[in-house]
């Protein structure tokens, strides 16, 4: 299976007009998955957590929205036999991992999930963020890589810039435009040490991320790409620019 990093939007990407028909179409142009695993930037945990082992209900992790954004549903199966494969790849002297039973999908892994595979039958389980560090999360890629055999997708979902200024302003903002343009050379580039000092190597990487937790689950992505020898093959599948921030989405595999 491919390794994605997906931008996720807010619970209004659903009504946005393109988008969400970006994302179904990519999920189209995928081999069916037996499982999805996915880390999304909402969720910083450490020691190692999962989530959504079982079906349980939905994280609403946001405030000040219609009501009609905390009615979605998304009774995806859980997934105890790959979160059994997980702990066994990452679990290690020092490195537990923990199972937070009750925790349900939270919006950045439904959001899109809802898009690209509405009739929630593909099973999906959740992996906090343990750290911010980018190389310890590449290394958490590469441990979980042998999935991608199994026919599991693991999908990184943050935000490609990701800075909350961004919605006072008409228009893309210089430094999301900005960022976004370097992002994109880098990853064609495969400089992986680039990606990696983001916040000194690129321009206005401060004001693009002013924390990394949107841009950090890109390096589980690369991680389990950089196992398969994939760095350099890696295709942006979606761009472009939502309410200033860019969406750019990418695929390896």
């Amino acid at each position: 299976m491919p390794a994605l990093y997906l931008s996720h939007g807010a619970p209004p990407l659903a009504d946005d007009p393109v988008w969400p028909g970006q994302l179904a179409a990519w999920a189209a142009g995928l081999p069916r998955p037996t499982a999805i695993l996915v880390v999304s930037a909402h969720w910083e945990e450490a020691p190692l957590a999962l989530g959504a082992v079982r079906t349980v209900p939905l994280e609403y992790d946001f405030w000040g929205f219609p009501e009609r954004y905390y009615r979605v549903r998304y009774p995806a199966p859980g997934a105890p036999a790959l979160a059994d494969s997980v702990r066994k790849l990452l679990r290690a002297p020092g490195t537990p991992v923990q199972d937070v039973p009750e925790r349900g999908l939270d919006h950045g892994a439904y959001v899109p999930l809802v898009e690209m595979y509405p009739e929630a039958d593909v099973p999906v389980l959740q992996l906090s963020l343990p750290t911010l560090d980018p190389a310890k999360l590449m290394e958490v890629g590469r441990r979980l890589a042998p999935l991608r055999d199994e026919g599991v997708l693991i999908v990184g979902s943050g935000f490609f810039t990701h800075n909350l200024a961004a919605l006072r302003y008409e228009g893309t903002p210089g430094w999301s435009a900005e960022f976004d343009d370097w992002g994109r050379r880098a990853l064609e580039a495969a400089d992986v040490d680039a990606l990696l000092d983001f916040a000194h190597a690129s321009p206005a990487g401060s004001l693009a991320h002013p924390r990394a937790e949107h841009f950090a689950p890109l390096f589980v992505t690369l991680g389990a790409a950089d196992a398969a020898g994939e760095l350099s093959g890696g295709r942006s599948v979606i761009d472009g620019f939502w309410m200033g921030l860019a969406k750019r989405s990418v695929q390896y595999g």
